[in-house]
């Protein structure tokens, strides 16, 4: 029997680069609206021209599916059932690609009847989690761009017949996990788990008088590699990231991996392609784990953007172009963080080696030697191709977007109301450390301790009644050990367990059994998603630390579950598996805002700190009276030499979070 080949899937942030995609014959398109998408920064779509791209792409068989992948918080529930009972009634599309857990009853309620696929931002990092994502609901995975190849394979050798796996192929990294990332949210409001990073990472830091992009990645791509992942069944898509990428890079990496693909022989002129297609300098990053890549090993050289020169004399500035430019061609003058940043566009054609001079706006603003990089152009191969599908999607009938009158029921996701609670519930503190619980500060009778059980922990004994703190990234070798250590400790009498990923359910012979909580780290963000990890066999739910005060004060009431919030933690900006070669651990370093953080290293995994702590005690009283039961605190090891500032540490509580 002849192997189905991976289908290639390709990333459209408008309707060009939706059509560019089209032209490039990719297998399948995956876009977002303008609301609860992970990347809000790109222009979207709206229903209307959904329900157009829609028709066209499945008229070629080509398959979409529509990111909803953002949390959502307590008061957008309606808004979002509302929005997917339009997009159900007016738009041809395959799949949903999700991380709210909320997002699955919601979709059945305004009638969704396709497939859920699991974004990267829910974190399922190891093989177990696999069955648990099926038994949920999901028919497809999409794993971890960390992975190594034979990471890759041991999750497809474990994963259930009925579900598939898709992996990144092509595109820009983040520096942290998806779905382990804070930092533009705590520097601001606006969380990458709801699409609005503002990349924090691709700044200057400095670190020991030494200034440099520390955290910003190159790109990664599979490319050579990607006749190994062809001979992995279980990985049935490709995926290319690049939501806010140019037409020009949808095409061109498309036709690259279709020729990676189809015609492994002809891998130099797919190369050529890559190379093309207006991305930063890219490197395999893991995959090869005997030969590792680390997208942080580099030289400043992380603008995306095909490089094209740098400027010469600033009183009246021009560079020599590297590449021929055409026009229509656009090109960016520094990095975004220059002052003189500015997007210039190509008016006339320029041959390559000769002089383009810049606008006369630039004039004595830019410095010598900025690079200049050619960030989109159209050429001459896909201009006509886009002309000519644009047309035929003009021609489709034009859709009109009624309001939905579907009634919504906020608890559709249990079949019945919110039980009934004790008349005083217990009230308790739970000090989590990674220390011995022993040496912990005294406090109150009411205190319980806690402990993450990570690394070199999971060959000790499990302390008494210690709550006992999964790590909130488990890759598949330590979710082998973590699982064994969970299984003596359940023997000696362990029950009280905080589970930092809800897949790590799955790592529990007997959950019923036991006191298990969903922990911060899962990002629980409203009561409908609180409702699914009742089903799924948790106890309670500490919320996501990121909330705003109205949506904190508003969880409790609607929640058929205890719910816990951190009151006071060291809490990571990031949490990655990589570190750059140059950046000390326990050591200070700093934004040009002088904001300051250190990086801890804990099972083989990279925290990020910031030197302020987030602190709500001074709300406890308002928290305990919307009907908080659980209060952590989360306490971390601060290296000699690093002074911990005294800031508010209030996060988002005063701010509307985007």
């Amino acid at each position: 029997m002849t192997r189905k080949l991976p289908a290639i899937l390709a990333p459209a942030g408008d309707k060009t680069a939706f059509l560019a995609a089209v032209a490039a014959g990719a297998d399948a398109i995956y876009c977002g609206l303008k609301m609860f998408s992970a990347r809000m920064e790109a222009h979207n779509f709206s229903i209307e021209d959904l329900s157009r791209l829609g028709r066209l792409a499945r008229a070629r068989q080509i398959k979409v599916y529509i990111a909803f992948n953002t949390t959502l918080k307590e008061n957008e529930q309606e808004k979002a059932f509302r929005i997917l009972t339009k997009l159900c009634r007016h738009v041809v599309f395959d799949a949903l690609i999700i991380q709210d857990l909320a997002m699955i009853p919601l979709a059945r309620q305004a009638g969704f009847t396709g497939d859920f696929h699991l974004s990267t931002l829910s974190n399922l990092t190891f093989p177990a989690g696999l069955e648990a994502a099926s038994r949920a609901g999901f028919t497809r995975v999409v794993l971890p761009r960390e992975f190594t190849l034979d990471e890759i394979r041991e999750m497809a050798a474990h994963a259930p017949k009925n579900l598939e796996l898709e992996v990144f192929i092509h595109g820009a990294l983040c520096y942290a996990v998806s779905g382990r990332c804070y930092w533009s949210s705590w520097f601001g409001g606006k969380s990458a788990l709801r699409g609005r990073c503002v990349q924090p990472c691709r700044r200057v830091y400095e670190q020991k008088g030494e200034k440099k992009r520390y955290f910003s990645c190159l790109d990664f791509s599979a490319d050579v590699l990607a006749k190994v992942l062809k001979d992995i069944p279980e990985v049935t898509t490709w995926k290319i990231e690049g939501r806010k990428k140019s037409p020009h890079y949808v095409y061109y990496t498309v036709k690259a991996f279709q020729l990676l693909r189809d015609h492994p022989s002809r891998k130099k002129e797919a190369l050529a392609y890559l190379d093309y297609a207006l991305g930063r300098p890219f490197t395999h990053y893991n995959l090869l784990s005997h030969r590792v890549q680390n997208p942080l090993d580099h030289d400043d050289a992380t603008a995306s953007g095909l490089f094209t020169g740098r400027v010469k004399n600033p009183a009246a500035p021009y560079f020599v172009t590297r590449e021929a430019l055409f026009l229509g061609d656009l090109l960016r003058i520094g990095n975004e963080e220059d002052g003189f940043h500015d997007i210039q566009n190509v008016t006339r054609a320029v041959p390559k080696k000769a002089k383009f001079f810049l606008a006369k706006t630039s004039r004595h603003k830019v410095k010598s030697g900025i690079p200049v990089h050619l960030i989109d152009r159209r050429g001459t191969e896909l201009a006509p191709l886009l002309l000519d599908l644009e047309s035929q999607a003009d021609e489709m009938a034009h859709t009109s977007v009624q309001p939905a009158g579907q009634d919504f029921d906020p608890l559709f996701s249990s079949g019945k109301k919110q039980a009934s609670r004790p008349q005083k519930p217990r009230i308790f503190d739970l000090h989590v450390s990674r220390g011995n619980t022993a040496k912990m500060t005294k406090t109150a009778a009411s205190s319980e301790p806690g402990i993450w059980i990570s690394g070199s922990r999971y060959g000790g004994r499990p302390p008494g009644k210690t709550w006992l703190w999964l790590d909130p990234l488990l890759f598949v070798e330590d979710a082998f050990l973590c699982q064994g250590y969970i299984t003596e400790a359940v023997k000696k009498g362990a029950k009280n367990f905080v589970l930092n990923a809800v897949w790590q359910i799955s790592l529990f012979a007997h959950p019923e059994r036991l006191n298990l909580w969903a922990g911060p780290f899962c990002n629980i963000t409203n009561a409908t998603a609180v409702h699914q990890l009742q089903q799924y066999g948790f106890s309670g739910a500490i919320v996501s630390p990121e909330l705003d005060k109205d949506t904190f004060l508003s969880l409790p009431g609607a929640s058929g579950l205890p719910l816990g919030v951190v009151i006071h933690a060291n809490w990571p900006l990031a949490v990655s598996r990589i570190i750059s070669p140059d950046l000390s651990v326990k050591t200070l370093f700093q934004s040009p805002k002088k904001e300051g953080a250190w990086i801890s290293r804990s099972n083989d995994n990279f925290y990020l700190f910031p030197n302020w702590c987030l602190d709500l005690t001074a709300h406890r009283s308002l928290l305990e009276k919307a009907g908080y039961t659980c209060f952590v605190t989360l306490q971390e090891p601060v290296p000699k030499g690093v002074k911990m500032k005294d800031r508010p540490g209030l996060w988002n509580w005063h701010l509307k979070l985007l």
